[in-house]
């Protein structure tokens, strides 16, 4: 009787700890699930962020491509302005010796008319000289 209670003991025993590692094991088993969920889940995430680094990556050499000529049209830029910017201020002294020149010519111009309408003057007096020397002699 004594064998048969601690027999039963034991079975009781073994039975108990059979349902708690069963126990732990549907725990584990629940919990490998999860942990593969998230796993999956994670892997999804590293190849959508993989893909979203190409893109960016690409935008990037993009940009950088973008810079570049941005760069060269720049400097062309600069050339350009710098050439027309020489090239204005000769225009400029032209301008300005054009308007100097044009300046004495007037003055050279308005001398002359003075002095075409001084012999003018002169010619009319003298024609008048002449006509009168003219009537007198034909008066005689």
């Amino acid at each position: 009787e004594e064998e048969l209670k601690e027999a039963r003991n034991q079975a009781e025993d073994a039975d108990r700890k059979y349902e708690e590692v069963a126990k732990k094991l549907q725990q584990c088993e629940a919990e490998l699930e999860r942990a593969e969920e998230r796993a999956e889940t994670g892997e999804t995430k590293i190849m959508e962020l993989e893909e979203e680094l190409r893109v960016v990556a690409n935008n990037l050499k993009s940009l950088e491509v973008a810079e570049e000529k941005a760069n060269q049209r720049e400097q062309s830029y600069k050339e350009q302005i710098k050439t027309l910017t020489a090239r204005l201020k000769q225009a400029e002294a032209r301008a300005e010796f054009a308007e100097k020149s044009v300046q004495k010519l007037q003055k050279e111009v308005d001398r002359l008319e003075d002095e075409l309408v001084g012999e003018q003057e002169k010619f009319k007096a003298i024609t008048e000289e002449l006509e009168q020397t003219f009537a007198e002699m034909s008066g005689y």
